[in-house]
This record gives structure tokens, sequence and C-alpha cells, in this order.
């Protein structure tokens, strides 16, 4: 049986909560509900019980807050999460290939052309890392 704390993958509904940490951590359980039930309908116990397995999974850590209650913070940082998550999905559901994710990416959605000025951008400066790494032999000036 794998060791709970070292697969992090989180549920979507995990996910859900992790986006309101990162924003506004630490968060009571009262304060995650809150902003949850804006937009969906749920308890509070569920929200308490999805907490208490995001603890146990290691997806978050508790600290003591007013009163009785605890807070709550994500362990890691929204990066990190999501280069685990997009790692995961590359290898499952695109077997490595970069490129092909990538053209799923920007052929199924509707991206504006300010992100694709970004995107383009972006590879220009991994290019320029690329070229900079090839030329450098590892010798000092």
């Amino acid at each position: 049986m794998p060791d709970q704390h070292t697969d992090k993958k989180p549920s979507e509904a995990e996910v859900e909560i992790l986006q309101i940490l990162w924003e506004k951590q630490p968060c009571s359980v009262h304060a995650v509900h809150e902003e949850i039930a804006r937009f969906k309908s749920v308890g509070y116990t569920t929200i308490l019980k999805q907490l208490q397995r995001m603890l146990a999974k290691g997806l978050v850590v508790r600290s003591k807050g007013k009163g009785k209650s605890y807070d709550y913070s994500a362990s890691e940082t929204a990066h990190a999460t999501q280069s685990k998550l997009l790692g995961q999905l590359l290898k499952s559901a695109f077997r490595g290939d970069v490129n092909e994710l990538v053209m799923h990416a920007l052929g199924d959605s509707k991206t504006s052309s300010e992100d694709l000025d970004a995107i383009k951008a972006f590879i220009s400066q991994i290019e320029g890392n690329a070229n900079e790494g090839n030329t450098n032999t590892g010798e000092s000036s």
C-alpha cells in the first residue's frame, strides 16, 4: 500500500480548496466554506472532512486559529502543485509528448492574441536560454 504522504495528487474538489488557500491563507474551515458556498452548494461538514483528508495526505498544514478552531494553509505553493499535476497529465494522457500537450491546449481552447503574444515571448526566452547554454563551454571568462 503506497504511503499516503507521498501520493499528494489532489482531487478536483481539493484543488478548489487549495486555490482558496493559495489566495487567502491561512483560512478557517468557516472561511473556506464561505468562499466555496459563493459558487457551489456544499455543507460545512463536507469542507471540514475534505480539509481533514487533505491534512492526512499532506496537502495542507494546520495551525491553531481563534478560539477552538484551526486555520489551514496549503503545504506547497500553487506553482509546485500545478507543476506536479501537469507532469502527471503529461505522462499519463500524452505519454510524455510535450508537443502533443501544447497542441491540444492551444487548439482546443479560445486562445486570445494577448495569450499568444505571451506564449511567443516565453518561447523566445526559452530559446535564448537554450542558446546561452549551448555557447557556454563551462570555461570561466
